[in-house]
């Protein structure tokens, strides 16, 4: 009789899986593909994961040692994610190991057992129950934890009552609510949900009723709707279907920003468990979460990137809100597209999938023109809301205040009047990107990267944005001992003072990355923000995608021209969707909007055509641009990127990289480079990188099968640091 070898993928940089023998007292044919193992490795141990139980290996049984432990009784990884990820990292041409390990929580890698206690959930007793919260107006947080109970048909996570513990031990020592563990699913989710009262408009309804006619099979639709034109209503109704049928429902975000206003709408409207996934959580909390996925006791899940790996009991739906945005995909180790994976996730479990955008990739519409999606477009604005009115503001040679025009301030000042509430939207944080002196010329640089630093007033520090550098600010200047030093250019803080000086009696409200640090922050700024209290908004991206401030009737773009002259030829199409999202926050409810876009290029052809014709005819010229340059969508792209201390390096294995692909034949794959990065040296290490390009995706994955596996073996492999990015979103 043959003996059993394991084949188990371990986490390490190497593309191979590893072959052991079984535990002693294991019966081996019986062991699933999917349980945790823990082996010998080296001098070590590691955590692996069963790939599958073989009769045969090629390396010599001598040489094989057993395996240490088997430390699960069934799969923690469910077939669908482990296909998902054998096809990963089959495509993305990452270490099976590391794509394996990338797909469970942190406290399961560690080889923590597959069930934790997490905290308690909280029920009312038969006393609460008799307790109305409005007679305790003098207890606002323990009204509140009784209002949410009386809510719900279930017990609530701790994290749900979002109250301080003392407050639930408080309501506990009086014999209102009592703790339990539970992860059970609970009674019959689709008695829990009731049906929606709310109208859809005519294009809402065709939408929902296509995707419900879907439900339990295969099909991607993508969901384009103008800013404000009720998506996520859209979401809801065909994620009230999927709960009554019993199933659960998996919805993507890009950023952990646009959790909290989604997740109190979800939670308003579905009295069921929701498992939040996201990196503002604990370790114990993301593996509670997942298990809560795994059980199926929460029938929906709603988390970003890393959430697509999440097991799912009953699925029934994926949905990808803000399909379009770069956040979905990885940007180092495992860099997998949350996006793509979700299309062969739903497709393998033979469910639908919703892409929702109002800025659709460009990829994403040429799966439309395809057919391979089915488009499903919202032309009008819920309610009475129209789209704003957009303006450009020529502010060549006119007199900038920090950045701010005399029309852009009269506009505010005109919409304050009127009791508007006003966004501005800057994408650069810091008081001032640049700080140089005026009588010799030095520019403050970052020691570490060839960039400039950037001044924070609020810390009265220089940052490097890029590798996080930091030094206290230059009382005089290094070079030639002068006090004559100025900062150049406008951030978010330096614009947030202007706001003060010019509208004192007008309360700001400023959100980026430097002031919600803080756990909590940003839920409390954004807030004030949609309370209104916070009658001038300015923010960064952060504050500019997805979120619905009703009275805020004039959006201003302080600086527009970021985009158009990107050296990354993505450049354009973001600044497009960028624009239409940040436009998109004004004149939500019944108040008309309106949008200035300052700008020192007027005439640019791709921003009048986008103003003056919308995204739809922005993105057909800019598919034809693509077709003519032979680029994504119409060709395939794989970067291989290296860096090391010696500027040298980098070159050196790049050139053998090429010369190896070289010879193992190239036909159909075009190679641009290998050169410099436009950042050559980031965080004291020097970078290079090398394109390759084929209109055949086909021919550019044969090339990388054959060749990625052998680049560890190049001369310099071990001198430098080096990763290849398929389907790369940023080229630079």
């Amino acid at each position: 009789m043959n003996q059993s070898i394991l084949r188990i993928a371990v986490p390490s940089p190497l593309h191979r899986s590893f072959d052991y023998l079984p535990p002693a007292e294991c019966d081996a044919p019986l062991l699933q593909p999917g349980v945790r193992v823990r082996i010998p490795f080296g001098h070590a141990t590691r955590i692996g994961l069963l790939l599958e139980v073989s009769d045969s290996t090629s390396v010599s049984p001598k040489r094989l040692r057993p395996a240490l432990q088997i430390l699960d009784a069934s799969p923690l990884l469910a077939d669908d994610i482990r296909h998902m990820v054998l096809w990963a990292s089959d495509y993305y041409h990452h270490p099976i190991g590391d794509a394996m390990t990338a797909a469970l929580p942190t406290l399961l890698r560690r080889g923590k057992m597959g069930t934790v206690q997490g905290d308690p959930a909280w029920r009312l007793t038969d006393t609460g129950a008799r307790i109305d919260p409005l007679s305790l107006q003098q207890a606002p947080r323990q009204a509140s934890v009784l209002e949410r109970l009386h809510k719900s048909p279930h017990e609530l996570p701790r994290k749900e009552l979002d109250v301080p513990m003392g407050v639930l031990h408080t309501m506990h020592g009086k014999g209102w609510i009592e703790p339990l563990q539970q992860t059970a699913p609970p009674k019959d989710a689709a008695n829990l949900v009731l049906k929606s009262n709310i109208r859809l408009s005519r294009d809402q309804q065709a939408a929902v009723s296509a995707i419900r006619d879907s439900l339990g099979e295969f099909h991607a639709f993508l969901l384009e709707g103008v800013t404000g034109s009720g998506k996520t209503e859209v979401y809801l109704q065909v994620i009230e279907s999927v709960i009554n049928q019993n199933h659960q429902a998996l919805v993507l975000v890009p950023e952990i920003g646009l959790t909290p206003q989604l997740v109190d709408r979800f939670r308003r409207r579905f009295p069921v468990r929701i498992a939040l996934l996201h990196s503002g959580l604990s370790d114990r909390e993301r593996l509670h979460a997942w298990q809560l996925a795994r059980s199926g006791s929460a029938p929906i899940i709603l988390g970003t990137r890393s959430a697509i790996f999440t097991p799912l009991q009953r699925p029934g739906i994926l949905i990808i809100d803000e399909e379009h945005d770069t956040s979905l995909k990885q940007q180092d180790g495992f860099r997998y597209s949350a996006r793509d994976l979700a299309v062969w996730r739903s497709r393998f479990c033979r469910i639908p999938i919703v892409l929702g955008s109002a800025t659709p990739s460009l990829e994403t519409l040429e799966n439309v023109n395809l057919g391979k999606y089915r488009h499903l477009i919202l032309h009008t604005r819920v309610g009475a809301a129209g789209l704003p009115q957009i303006g450009l503001i020529d502010v060549r040679g006119k007199r900038m205040q920090d950045g701010l025009s005399p029309p852009l301030l009269a506009a505010i000042q005109r919409h304050l009047d009127a009791d508007g509430q006003v966004l501005l939207f800057l994408n650069r944080r810091g008081y001032a990107p640049a700080l140089i002196c005026h009588a010799c010329g030095w520019i403050a640089h970052c020691e570490r990267c060839d960039a400039r630093m950037t001044f924070h007033a609020s810390n009265h520090q220089l940052c490097c944005h890029h590798c996080g550098s930091q030094r206290n600010m230059h009382n005089t200047c290094p070079k030639c001992g002068s006090a004559a030093l100025i900062t150049l250019g406008q951030g978010t803080e330096r614009v947030e003072d202007a706001l003060a000086s010019h509208f004192p009696d007008h309360e700001r409200v400023r959100i980026d990355r430097d002031t919600t640090r803080r756990k909590g922050e940003l839920e409390s700024l954004l807030d004030k923000a949609r309370s209104g209290h916070g009658r001038i908004l300015l923010g960064t991206q952060m504050l500019a995608k997805g979120h619905h401030f009703p009275d805020v009737t004039l959006v201003g773009i302080i600086d527009a021209d970021q985009g158009l002259f990107g050296s990354d030829f993505r450049s354009s199409e973001r600044m497009a969707q960028l624009i239409i999202q940040v436009a998109g926050r004004a004149g939500r409810a019944d108040r008309p909007g309106e949008v200035i876009i300052q700008t020192h290029h007027p005439e640019h052809p791709q921003l009048c055509l986008l103003i003056r014709e919308g995204y739809a005819a922005f993105a057909k010229a800019a598919l034809e641009e693509r077709r003519a340059t032979c680029l994504p969508p119409y060709a395939s792209l794989a970067l291989l990127r290296a860096e090391a201390l010696r500027r040298d390096l980098p070159m050196k294995f790049l050139e053998c990289a090429q010369s190896l692909a070289a010879s193992q034949g190239t036909q159909g794959v075009e190679y641009w480079g290998p050169v410099p990065s436009p950042m050559e040296r980031r965080a004291g290490r020097y970078r290079a990188q090398l394109l390759l390009q084929a209109p055949r995706r086909s021919d550019l994955q044969r090339l990388l099968r054959l060749w990625v596996p052998e680049l560890e073996r190049l001369e310099h492999s071990r001198q430098v640091r080096w990763s290849l990015d398929v389907d790369p979103q940023d080229t630079l």
